[in-house]
C-alpha cells in the first residue's frame, strides 16, 4: 500500500473525570484533538473515548497540557466482548502475558475496576485473580512504585485491557482514586484536599515556614501545616475546633479576613478553601496578599457554582494573575466536589 494511502492512526482509552464532571473533561479532550467519539461506561465519570492520534502522540498531548477535569486515562490495547467475567480475565490475563512486557526483576501495578452492573466478584476480588493468572510471568505485584501498570476495566458486556507508564495515565492511582487513611479524630475531609494537593502540584508543607489560612473553620486545613511544623494564622469568623486552640503554633483570628490587616511579606504560604462565591474569594485573597511574600506559595479552591465552569475559571485565574499570582497548576483534585484547586507563586 502507498504511503498515501495508510489508514490514519486511532488509538482508544478509557478516561475518567470526578463525578459529573465527565463532560469537562470531554470538552478538554475536544480542544487537543478536535474529532472525539466517546460513550459512557460509568455514569457521569467514566469515557471510553477513541481519538483519531497515535498512542504515543495522545499520550504525549494530554500529559502535557495538563488538564484541569480529565483525571486519569488507561489505554485500551486489547478488548473482549461477552458477560462471563471469568472467560474475560483469562482472556486479558493472556493478552498481558502475550505483551511480554512483565518478566523477573520488573514491578507491576494491577488495577482492576468494574462499572454498574458488571458482574462477578468484586474488584478487589478480581485483582486478586487477576494476580493469580499473572503469577508465571515472575514479576513483583506492588502497589507504588511501579515499573508498569496493567488496568483492567469490566463492564456488563465485555473487558478492555492495556499495560502503561505510572507517568502516561496522568495518576499512578487507579482511576486516579486518591485514598488517604481517615485519622482518628481527623476534623473534617477538608485535610484530604490539602494532602492531595501536597502530591499533587510536587510541595513539600514542611518546608514552609508561616502560613495564613483563610476561611479557616472548622480546621482541616490548619492543622495539617501545624502538623507539619508550621506556624499557622488561621482567620475565621465561625469557630475553630477546640483541640487547636491550644497549639502552641497557632494564632486564630476569629474576625473576616477583610477587617485584618497584616505586615508586608509575613508568611510564605497562602491557603484558602472557604465554601463562598468565587468573588468574594478573590476579594478576599488579593486583599491580603500583600502578606504573602514574593516567592511565596499560594493554594486556594474555586468553587463551581454555575454551569460553566471553564469561564468562570478562566475569569478567577485572569483576577488572581492581575494581582501578581502567578498560576503554576489548576486541578480538580479526586477529593474536590464541585471546585477545582489553584496552585499558585506570587511574584
Amino acid at each position: 500500500m502507498e504511503a498515501a494511502d495508510a489508514l490514519p492512526e486511532e488509538s482508544t482509552f478509557i478516561c475518567t473525570a470526578n463525578r459529573d464532571f465527565a463532560a469537562y473533561a470531554q470538552e478538554e479532550l475536544r480542544r487537543l484533538f478536535g474529532s472525539v467519539k466517546s460513550s459512557v461506561l460509568s455514569d457521569r465519570e467514566v469515557l471510553l473515548v477513541k481519538l483519531n492520534t497515535g498512542a504515543e502522540e495522545a499520550v504525549r498531548k494530554m500529559t502535557d497540557s495538563r488538564p484541569i477535569f480529565l483525571r486519569h486515562v488507561q489505554p485500551v490495547q486489547f478488548e473482549r466482548e461477552g458477560d462471563n467475567v471469568g472467560e474475560l480475565l483469562s482472556a486479558a490475563a493472556g493478552f498481558v502475558l502475550g505483551s511480554g512486557l512483565l518478566a523477573a526483576g520488573i514491578k507491576a501495578a494491577l488495577q482492576v475496576r468494574k462499572s454498574e452492573g458488571a458482574g462477578g466478584d468484586s474488584a478487589p476480588q478480581l485483582k486478586e485473580w487477576l494476580e493469580e493468572l499473572l503469577r508465571g510471568s515472575e514479576a513483583e505485584f506492588v502497589s507504588a512504585g511501579a515499573d508498569w501498570i496493567v488496568s483492567v476495566y469490566v463492564t456488563p458486556s465485555g473487558v478492555y485491557a492495556g499495560i502503561s507508564r505510572p507517568e502516561d495515565n496522568l495518576s499512578d492511582w487507579s482511576g486516579g482514586a486518591v485514598r488517604f487513611r481517615r485519622e482518628e479524630g481527623q476534623l473534617s475531609r477538608a485535610k484530604f484536599k490539602l494532602l492531595e494537593a501536597e502530591r499533587e502540584f510536587g510541595l513539600d508543607l514542611s518546608a514552609y515556614r508561616s502560613a495564613v489560612d483563610i476561611g479557616a473553620a472548622p480546621g482541616g486545613w490548619t492543622s495539617l501545616l501545624l502538623e507539619r511544623g508550621l506556624k499557622v494564622t488561621a482567620v475565621d469568623p465561625a469557630k475553630l475546633h477546640p483541640s487547636l486552640l491550644k497549639m502552641p503554633n497557632l494564632t486564630y483570628i476569629r474576625k473576616n479576613a477583610s477587617e485584618i490587616k497584616f505586615r508586608d511579606n509575613e508568611f510564605d504560604l497562602l491557603v484558602c478553601d472557604m465554601s463562598w462565591s468565587p468573588k468574594l474569594m478573590v476579594q478576599l485573597v488579593t486583599g491580603l496578599l500583600h502578606a504573602l511574600a514574593p516567592g511565596g506559595t499560594a493554594i486556594i479552591t474555586i468553587k463551581l457554582m454555575h454551569k460553566k465552569p471553564m469561564a468562570l475559571i478562566k475569569e478567577v485565574i485572569a483576577s488572581l494573575e492581575g494581582s501578581r499570582l502567578q498560576v503554576q497548576r489548576s486541578k480538580q483534585l479526586f477529593h474536590n466536589r464541585e471546585e477545582i484547586t489553584l496552585y499558585m507563586i506570587k511574584y
